[in-house]
């Protein structure tokens, strides 16, 4: 007997419904799984022959023939252990109602005992379905919330084969679908954080920096000595950044949820990303990869921010990959038979000392690097990725005075009215330009359009380029980070205040530094 029911398979941040063709024939006795499968998915045979028997069902001792098609599109992972178990027990004539499968799109690995487990992708997969017209979803329970944020699809959690096989006998009435609030939810966890910019003590001029690159999406590098606070710094910055917007958090939740990184239960992410991977990651698991492509994490910083703590210890090839993405923000894997879109529009904050001691331009310690240390230390991060950094800001020691007062300084929420009112000043201001929401996103053409400069202004920034031996390549990023200060105070214009401030934010551009 000749049964179908429907699995669904991921590339890249979509996924694609996949038809799980089941054929039993009496005459023979192996099982086979056809249509590009992985170990994984061969595997499942032996999985759903436990999950079968034990629940009082029989595994047929004939010939089985599985074929996922589109066959010439590989499959991969535990997930279709589902579909092919409800395949088989309706071939095998053991389930009445079977053609009903055909209205349902199932996913789920199944434990020896029958137990359905998390698979990874619910989300997109649930926008598939629905995108299908499938009558209704059927995927583990820990994934029904995130599954049921889709609208206008039934989506059921399981947690066991039993509660699917009785839904398909006949008690619709044993399964309820999952109702979310999508909207109630995201608004709830927009403004939780754990940590706040009022707990740091001094760093003013650091605290500014950072306000200035959220307002304009600027990347950011901070060098001081060590436990000058630069990494308390870095993880308070998603607090001070804009709320997510809803396509924003659906964007970012889909990359999660291929990579498998969502949290049981979980619905939407609605806070920003906050990655901080190792030193010793490598270039595959920085900006994505695999056999069958998988999100990096620039792509798990999507809409976040990517915090790269010691940046020079870091191999140089991997800093070298993130310079196309940083431009485009997004990153292309090519394989053999697949080419793979992941989105990668984040900020950059790196943190670094300024030398192998870490005490170079120290107040009160001196340096004890050799003669050259520094300039080589400070060489190991090539110039190409620093020309796309915005904001070079050295971060110096908190006197102690500063440590022991009561006063920490203006709260996030006080800086994120700030930021917000900058980047809506931009939106309104990039309207026109499809993708486009930041300063630090213009192009030579719309920066000569958007900020010009008067006289005094011009006459400034070349007698600070002379006379600080700033490189050429400063100069685009002081114009963008001018017109983000400009939008700061709320000025139409850049002027001579705006550009003396960008100015002081170049301290790797200067000639000698660390020499």
């Amino acid at each position: 007997m000749f049964v179908k029911t429907f699995g669904s398979t991921v590339y890249g941040v979509e996924a694609m419904t996949i038809t799980v063709e089941v054929n039993w024939d009496a005459k023979g006795k192996e099982y086979f799984i056809v249509g590009l499968p992985d170990s994984a998915v061969k595997e499942s045979m032996h999985r759903i022959e436990s999950a079968i028997k034990s629940n009082d069902f029989e595994m047929p001792r004939t010939k089985i023939v599985v074929n996922l098609a589109p066959a010439d599109v590989r499959k991969s992972g535990t997930a279709f252990d589902l579909p092919i178990a409800m395949g088989v027990l309706g071939a095998s004539e053991q389930m009445r109602n079977w053609e009903r499968l055909q209205d349902y799109l199932l996913m789920g690995e199944l434990s020896l005992e029958g137990e359905v487990r998390p698979i990874k992708g619910a989300l997109p997969i649930a926008i598939q379905a629905r995108r299908d017209k499938f009558r209704g979803l059927i995927v583990p329970v820990m994934n029904a919330k995130e599954a049921g944020m889709v609208s206008n699809l039934n989506v059921y959690g399981v947690s066991h084969i039993r509660e699917v096989i009785d839904f398909f006998e006949g008690g619709e009435r044993s399964l309820h679908p999952v109702t979310v609030d999508i909207r109630e939810e995201f608004q709830d966890a927009q403004n939780s954080f754990d940590t706040d910019f009022s707990e740091v003590k001094g760093q003013e001029h650091i605290k500014r920096a950072l306000e200035i690159a959220a307002a304009g999406g600027h990347n950011v590098i901070l060098i001081g000595p060590p436990g000058a606070g630069k990494t308390m710094l870095a993880k308070r910055l998603p607090t001070i950044l804009p709320p997510l917007t809803l396509q924003e958090a659906l964007e970012t939740t889909k990359i999660h949820s291929v990579a498998g990184k969502m949290a049981d239960h979980a619905t939407i992410i609605s806070r920003r990303p906050f990655r901080s991977p190792h030193h010793t990651i490598s270039d595959v698991a920085l900006v994505g990869g695999g056999g069958i492509p998988q999100p990096g994490e620039i792509s798990l910083s999507h809409n976040g921010v990517l915090f790269l703590d010691e940046l020079p210890e870091f191999k140089r090839s991997v800093l070298e990959v993130m310079r196309q993405p940083m431009e485009e923000r997004k990153v292309t894997i090519s394989r053999a038979k697949v080419a793979v879109d992941f989105p990668a529009s984040f900020m950059l904050v790196a943190s670094m000392n300024p030398c192998p001691c870490g005490y170079y331009n120290h107040p009160e310690r001196e340096c004890t690097c050799p003669a050259g240390a520094v300039q080589k230390y400070l060489n190991k991060v090539s110039g190409p990725l620093l020309d796309r950094i915005d904001l070079h800001v050295e971060v110096t020691p908190v006197a102690f005075s500063e440590l022991s007062g009561n006063y920490g300084g203006e709260s996030s929420s006080v800086i994120r009215d700030r930021v917000i009112g900058a980047r809506t000043l931009q939106a309104s201001r990039f309207s026109e330009e499809g993708g486009l929401y930041a300063n630090a996103q213009m192009g030579s053409r719309l920066l000569q359009q958007v900020c010009r400069l008067d006289p005094v202004c011009r006459n400034l920034l070349k007698v600070a380029m002379e006379r600080l031996n700033l490189s050429a390549r400063a100069y685009d990023r002081i114009l963008k980070v001018g017109r983000t200060i400009a939008d700061l105070s709320g000025a139409d214009d850049i002027s001579p205040e705006h550009i003396a401030e960008a100015i002081q934010y170049r301290s790797l551009d200067r000639e000698g530094w660390g020499a």
